[in-house]
């Protein structure tokens, strides 16, 4: 074959493994090339994205349209009377509310039954699940005509690549932060005895700027979570952006801290995740913005992504910020983010490509002790949650009711 400096495959490019006369480079050769580098930008960008990934528990679906979480009560301890058996009683936590078989064996709800409390006599460790369905596929899409320049001007191929995934991650933390928020109305999963429910901390009218009563936020979610027992790792908060500056100016270093420099970089100088408070991570989102929680049910969304309010209308009423461990959120995904472009005649009929970004994802309330939300709303809303009021004197914060 005839070569020529500086074509493609010359003897002065050994690098390349397939070589074309001048001019002359099939169009799937150059397509593919396109292809691989354009996925690539919108994977980086779908993840410099995203605030919500990692902060959550999440599973790869394969093979199934749902994923099962299983959750389990709390058993208790007992002496053992020497000479006595040991046939799996005694007193399951909290089975001073549990009615078993009364002294004549008769079972609860039969018709000479005697009203008996405990001990349970079966002692068995009681159960609960919850199921996570992944939604429709989630896709962003645009046109680009004239696929030549796309090739040629590089910093376009970019931009398209950052405004597919901005707008796929931006649904993708909106459905986890809207969970978050109704784990937070929920009772204990299940009912089950030795768990608990979510947590609404009401910091009052329009107060979701004042950066005392955020701090004293901080500390009565941390202590919620030490009484309920949930794991100091993985607790994160999220704040709208106007929240989260405040508390870096207006705090003291002595409360508001920076996280191991050798963990974040550059983190704390950049403005991204790098303070916390009460062993709390702190990041920020445009998402938790009082008055995004509102949220209209729309075909292809498999799971509930309302938070309901005080209305019950599923506004939200007055959200204005999560903190939360990763186990309050479950996030199951089938299809990770993943990027298509029209081809062959598809592409000379119309002169340019149809771009489709997509990922297949769902997301459910997991663990409602781990979810605290924050209100400045008119009224509070709890739902089934434990509700704490903030208190003022003076316009000071001066403790929880």
């Amino acid at each position: 074959m005839n070569m020529f400096p500086g074509s493609f495959g010359s003897n002065r490019a050994p690098f390349l493994s397939q070589g074309y006369e001048r001019g002359v480079q099939p169009m799937s050769d150059k397509y593919a090339t396109y292809l691989k580098l354009f996925s690539g930008e919108l994977f980086k960008a779908y993840q410099d994205a995203q605030v919500a990934k990692g902060t959550v528990t999440t599973r790869t679906l394969r093979n199934g349209k749902s994923m099962q979480f299983i959750f389990t009560g709390g058993l208790d301890s007992e002496y053992h009377t020497p000479g006595t058996p040991i046939l799996g009683g005694g007193t399951r936590a909290g089975a001073a509310n549990v009615q078993v078989a009364d002294a004549d064996g008769n079972e609860p709800g039969s018709a000479n039954y005697t009203p008996t409390y405990g001990p349970n006599q079966a002692n068995s460790l009681p159960v609960a699940e919850k199921t996570v369905i992944c939604d429709d596929l989630l896709i962003a899409s645009t046109f680009v005509y004239n696929l030549d320049e796309v090739f040629a001007h590089y910093d376009l191929r970019g931009e398209i690549a950052r405004k597919l995934a901005y707008a796929l991650a931006n649904r993708y933390d909106q459905n986890i932060f809207k969970t978050i928020a109704q784990a937070s109305r929920e009772g204990p999963v299940g009912g089950l005895q030795g768990q608990t429910g979510g947590n609404v901390l009401y910091l009052g009218e329009n107060q979701e700027n004042n950066s005392e009563a955020l701090v004293q936020a901080f500390y009565r979610a941390a202590t919620i979570f030490d009484e309920n027992n949930i794991p100091a790792n993985g607790r994160v908060a999220v704040l709208c952006p106007e929240q989260y500056y405040s508390l870096i100016t207006q705090v003291s270093q002595n409360i508001i801290s920076p996280i191991n420099r050798d963990e974040t970089g550059t983190a704390v100088k950049s403005g991204e995740w790098g303070y916390q408070i009460a062993g709390i991570q702190i990041r920020k989102s445009n998402n938790v913005k009082k008055g995004r929680f509102d949220h209209v049910q729309a075909a292809g969304e498999n799971n509930e992504y309302r938070v309901t309010g005080a209305d019950g209308a599923g506004n939200g009423a007055g959200t204005c910020g999560l903190i939360y461990h990763k186990d309050s959120c479950a996030v199951v995904e089938a299809v990770g983010p993943q990027v298509q472009t029209t081809s062959g005649d598809v592409s000379v009929m119309y002169q340019g490509d149809l771009i489709v970004g997509k990922v297949s994802m769902g997301a459910g309330t997991l663990n409602p002790a781990g979810a605290i939300s924050l209100q400045a709303g008119a009224s509070a809303s709890n739902g089934n949650g434990t509700l704490y009021s903030a208190d003022y004197t003076d316009g000071k914060f001066t403790g929880w009711s």
